[in-house]
């Protein structure tokens, strides 16, 4: 049995919002739930019913019509909604006090701004009729290259109010980088910045936006936002207008609200692309809105008044969770730079100042915290905190512990899990449950998940592949530019048909938890036994020498050999002491088959933008195989520092 970490007090479950919807569709439908559990099979068994009540229990906006899904065991092409209507953005913009206040920006030490509902929602209509008077309209593509700031919230709105379809990425992505995904989709106009703000740096982008612009023919307009600078100078952008002079000569008025069927194209998602140029993942307004909606009442807990952080980047599908909060009446804390300036605590003084409710990050945050020797429950009241949310990658066991010894005792730790591929998750927190150490508390109401062995069997306490073996709201529309399907159906059916297949190497346990134990593809298979990457890290990062680490199967002597790449702690070398050190300690609590045959020290891991390690990229480099997408990792040049090592040629 796992750990117990923290248990809700009968007070606290009593007055979430789960603990109301139980006992409402107790009393609408006689399900005689008791437990998440209960509700949960309830939830994945009467399909229609289920939905139909999450819409009306988080105040959707919109006609339902009279047909929830016409076919829940069809997946792909289920049809939800198929006669409603439905506005994203009317929802997320839904009627409360203009003086409501609706969004908090930190731009680092550099800039604070506030915004109430009323500024917010006249905000949108200048930038609306700006986009009208420029001939945007449904099913045009609208695209931000920008920082998580207020103004990335109000383009968007604007922008999915009429029809239009939204995309963005973060300033910090090369030219390359921007063209693979934006280019992909032709949009007819980017909104970006001048600059932005990281790590005490000021970094000026207008180069960048000028060669973007350069190599996207179809923009007929570039409005660039002043960030860094009052009146930057965009003389060199082609077509470049500022944000002041796009929306002068319009006053606010009502934002008009164009009804859609619910499956029309609201976001496209581009996956991380490290393989190859990134896929273009569409995604409708019906079902983002639904299952993030759900998501944020029933999972999260989120309560009108609430203040939700989620510390992201625009090229991360965690802004596209975070903003639907709105439709939740919260508040959006958002912040853009580095979580570790001016220091190590600023998210937590962020917390504090803001009476934060709900305080989003990453594992690799949270591990970076601890190593970092911080211990904020001594040097922050973090009193208004109800849950911590971690994704991105695996939470460690052992950062679970960090999380309850040195950030708050009293708290849900939400470890979640999804992707950009269902622009929500498939397993996450429970705020009337228990939490156990190493696991995610549930899997997801309404989400059919399994746990399917080599044999394509379900299975409980061991490990294989996350599936989905009914239809969900948030399955994507399909890939932009793929007729008949042939990618998606690729990417997520063919393996097993009528069934999702997710690609992570998890375990259902026990508890009704969820332990991940990384991607299926990255997954080692040294001697045919297939071994979690998840659990070599967990090992190794415990070494105080060892800031993080990278493993990958090298094919050897016609088998796979596990080698081990790890960054270790400035002035530290790798000795064959510390080797050994490493191995035992994988040794002594995994097993033999753990045990890298190869341990190799790098300066540095490559990550994707989003701050996820590249397994797969590495594991190329190594073979002597060409990466095709570098543009989209935070620090391509790490890659370099793999190939043809001498120590992996022995």
């Amino acid at each position: 049995m796992s750990k117990l970490l923290w248990k809700p007090s009968a007070e606290r479950v009593a007055q979430t919002n789960l603990s109301r919807f139980i006992a409402k569709v107790n009393a609408d439908h006689e399900v005689g739930a008791r437990t998440y559990d209960d509700l949960w099979y309830w939830s994945v068994t009467d399909v229609p019913t289920f939905w139909s009540a999450v819409w009306d229990f988080c105040g959707v906006i919109g006609d339902k019509g009279d047909v929830v899904v016409d076919d829940p065991d069809r997946i792909p092409g289920a049809k939800w909604f198929p006669k409603g209507t439905i506005n994203y953005a009317r929802n997320l913009l839904r009627p409360r006090p203009a003086e409501a206040e609706a969004l908090v920006f930190w731009g680092e030490d550099k800039v604070r701004r506030r915004m109430t509902h009323g500024e917010l929602t006249a905000a949108v209509s200048r930038v609306q009729q700006a986009l009208k008077a420029v001939g945007v309209t449904q099913g045009d593509r609208v695209c931000g290259y920008l920082p998580n700031m207020p103004e990335t919230i109000i383009y968007m709105l604007a922008t999915t109010a009429l029809g239009a379809i939204w995309s963005s990425a973060s300033p910090d992505f090369g030219v390359q980088g921007v063209v693979d995904r934006f280019g992909q989709i032709e949009p007819r106009l980017m909104v970006t910045v001048d600059g932005y703000f990281y790590n005490g740096k000021t970094h000026d982008i207008r180069d960048k936006v000028k060669a973007v612009a350069e190599r996207m023919p179809t923009l007929e307009a570039v409005v660039v936002v002043p960030y860094t600078s009052d009146a930057p100078d965009l003389s060199d952008i082609a077509k470049g207008i500022g944000h002041d002079e796009f929306i002068a000569g319009h006053t606010a008025e009502e934002v008009e609200f164009v009804p859609l069927p619910f499956d029309h194209p609201l976001f496209i998602m581009f996956s991380s692309g490290t393989t190859g140029v990134p896929k273009c993942i569409v995604h409708g307004h019906g079902g983002t809105l639904l299952q993030q909606l759900k998501e944020h009442v029933l999972n999260s807990d989120a309560r009108p008044g609430d203040r939700v952080f989620y510390f992201t980047t625009c090229g991360w599908m965690m802004w596209n969770w975070l903003v639907a909060a709105l439709a939740a009446d919260c508040t959006l804390l958002l912040f853009d730079g580095s979580p570790f300036y001016p220091t190590g605590n600023v998210l937590f003084d962020y917390a504090d100042a803001e009476k934060m409710t709900f305080f989003g990050t990453s594992a690799k945050w949270i591990d970076s915290v601890k190593k970092a020797g911080l211990v904020p429950k001594d040097t922050h009241s973090l009193a208004t905190v109800r849950a911590i949310a971690s994704t991105g990658s695996p939470l460690a066991p052992e950062s679970f512990d960090f999380v309850y010894d040195g950030i708050k005792a009293d708290v849900q730790l939400a470890s979640i899990s999804g992707g950009t591929d269902i622009l929500s998750c498939f397993m996450l927190g429970s705020p009337i449950d228990p939490v156990y150490r190493g696991e995610i508390q549930k899997r997801g109401l309404g989400m059919a998940v399994k746990v399917f062995n080599d044999e394509g069997k379900p299975v409980q306490g061991e490990k294989g592949e996350l599936v989905c073996v009914k239809a969900f709201p948030s399955t994507p529309i399909g890939f932009w530019n793929d007729p008949g399907d042939v990618k998606f159906r690729a990417a997520y059916f063919d393996q097993c048909p009528g069934v999702w297949t997710h690609g992570d190497w998890v375990e259902l346990t026990e508890t009704g938890g969820i332990i991940v134990y990384g991607r299926s593809d990255a997954t080692l298979n040294p001697g045919g036994v297939r071994i979690g990457t998840a659990e070599i890290y967990r090992q190794v990062e415990q070494l105080p020498e060892v800031v993080e680490a990278l493993v990958i199967g090298q094919d050897w002597d016609n088998d796979v050999r596990v080698v081990l790449f790890v960054r270790l702690r400035e002035g530290v070398e790798l000795t064959e002491d510390l080797v050994a050190r490493i191995k035992k300690q994988i040794r002594d609590n995994a097993t033999p088959r753990h045990v890298p045959a190869k341990v190799v020290q790098v300066q540095d891991i490559p990550r994707t933008k989003s701050g996820k390690i590249v397994e797969l990229a590495v594991r190329e480099v190594v073979h002597g195989r060409p990466v095709k997408n570098k543009e989209a990792l935070a620090n391509p040049e790490a890659l370099e520092e793999f190939a043809a090592r001498p120590e992996l040629a022995e």
